[in-house]
């Protein structure tokens, strides 16, 4: 039985149907997120804990998670999975090292001095999903790089379960990124305390990390007041493959997405009906044998598609209209056709390079654009993570020698007090206006 639509197409404008990736329907959150966070920015704490009872159910003694209970995390999870963590972030930092950047100083004009600086950001929130499911990568992935930044002081809230614990997974990558405070609180009212601060939780300047449609309405509505790192939608891998392909692996791929969430989507674009055969029959033998099989299946069958092209050129010149978050590379010489991909969060290159590699493992950041924001947005990264400022000095000999050209430029503008500002520099001791 097939599993997934098929779409047959010539070029990249005949996959019009496939550039919306909503699902088919969005939730009114707004009036409920902007109550949440009105009600927050008015009675700090108390609010937040009266969220905390009704949405999570819980009613901890404490919002702050202890540095005992951090300690008996790490117990809890074990020595060998300690061990992964601290590979897996050893890998993150490698990478994010390389993107480190200094300010820089111009002394090419007599009298002159410009320049940039280069400074990290003062307080950092990261928002960690929890609860019911746990997320020690997305720990990783967004404290790393802001530690490499010089964040100097990390703040994480994560929502509790019913008894007031947080995944102790999460508390132990918490400790091995350089988290310095963490909140066991979740949802538009963690957020909300994030950016307003509370008697508790302190303001941040930046809020980053995954969340659902509440928390991702919430960062929007604080954007401005401070700053967030993306709206992130659905997540979506795109499998460009040919007959070199296996399509035990494509498959899996494709539920790896999947599973994620209802709204997630899978396509694979290929130039060989047979591999389509094969992989859409593997989806449908593997999607039974899934935990999250009920998930899984709705996204392949309202999200996902295998499209039919007429080669591999034809396929990546798809990917590039779709830019999706994730692309997987699986063809033969896959680094002979990375060169052509303009759009995509993060490729995949070749048969043993599955999109998990880079959600744990690899070092690669996992926190990339969705819903085609790829065609403008990147990963995150340090960059996320630092404010830049420009400085500028000229003694008097350099500003004499160009402020006939600044009073031309401020007049031409109709800026008087512009020209002026100039202008009485070099005067004598009155000011002819």
């Amino acid at each position: 039985m097939s599993a997934m639509r098929r779409i047959y197409c010539g070029n990249p404008d005949d996959i019009q149907s496939l550039l919306s990736r909503d699902g088919g329907e969005r939730l009114d959150v707004d009036a409920a997120v902007s109550a949440i966070l009105a009600d927050v920015k008015a009675r700090g704490d108390e609010a937040v804990l009266e969220y905390t009872r009704r949405f999570d159910g819980c009613e901890p003694d404490s919002l702050r998670v202890s540095e005992g209970e951090i300690d008996r995390a790490l117990d809890a999870v074990g020595e060998g999975f300690t061990e992964i963590l601290r590979e897996a972030g050893g890998n993150i930092r490698a990478y994010h090292e390389r993107q480190k950047r200094a300010g820089f100083i111009i002394t090419d004009r007599p009298g002159a001095v410009i320049g940039q600086r280069v400074m990290p950001l003062k307080r950092v929130g990261i928002y960690v999903p929890g609860g019911t499911a746990s997320y020690p990568s997305t720990v990783l992935m967004n404290a790393i790089p802001a530690k490499i930044a010089g964040v100097p002081e990390l703040v994480m809230v994560t929502p509790a379960g019913k008894d007031g614990a947080v995944a102790p997974e999460i508390l132990a990558a918490a400790r091995i990124a350089g988290v310095d405070r963490i909140f066991r609180i979740g949802g538009a009212q963690a957020v909300g305390a994030l950016a307003y601060g509370t008697q508790s939780v302190p303001r941040v300047d930046k809020i980053v990390g995954p969340g659902n449609v509440y928390v991702a309405t919430a960062k929007r509505m604080v954007f401005g007041l401070v700053d967030i790192d993306m709206i992130a939608g659905p997540s979506e891998v795109l499998i460009i493959a040919d007959e070199s392909a296996n399509p035990e692996y494509v498959a899996m791929d494709m539920l790896s997405q999947a599973e994620h969430d209802r709204l997630a989507a899978s396509f694979l674009v290929t130039a060989s009906e047979a591999l389509a055969d094969a992989v859409d029959a593997k989806v449908a033998e593997f999607m039974p044998t899934l935990p999250r099989s009920d998930i899984a299946r709705q996204a392949i069958a309202k999200n996902s598609a295998i499209v039919l092209t007429d080669s591999v050129e034809k396929a990546i010149g798809i990917s590039n209209r779709i830019a999706p978050e994730h692309l997987e590379l699986c063809v033969f010489e896959p680094f002979s056709k990375l060169p052509l991909i303009a759009d995509a969060g993060s490729v995949f290159l070749g048969n043993y390079a599955p999109e998990a590699l880079g959600d744990y493992f690899a070092g690669p950041n996992h926190t990339l654009p969705t819903g085609g924001t790829a065609r403008f947005s990147s990963p995150l990264s340090v960059d996320d993570f630092i404010k830049k400022s420009s400085f500028i000095y000229y003694d008097k000999d350099a500003l004499e020698r160009v402020h006939g050209r600044i009073i031309a430029f401020a007049e031409r503008e109709g800026l008087r007090a512009h020209a002026n500002s100039v202008a009485v520099r070099f005067s004598g001791d009155g000011y002819d206006a």
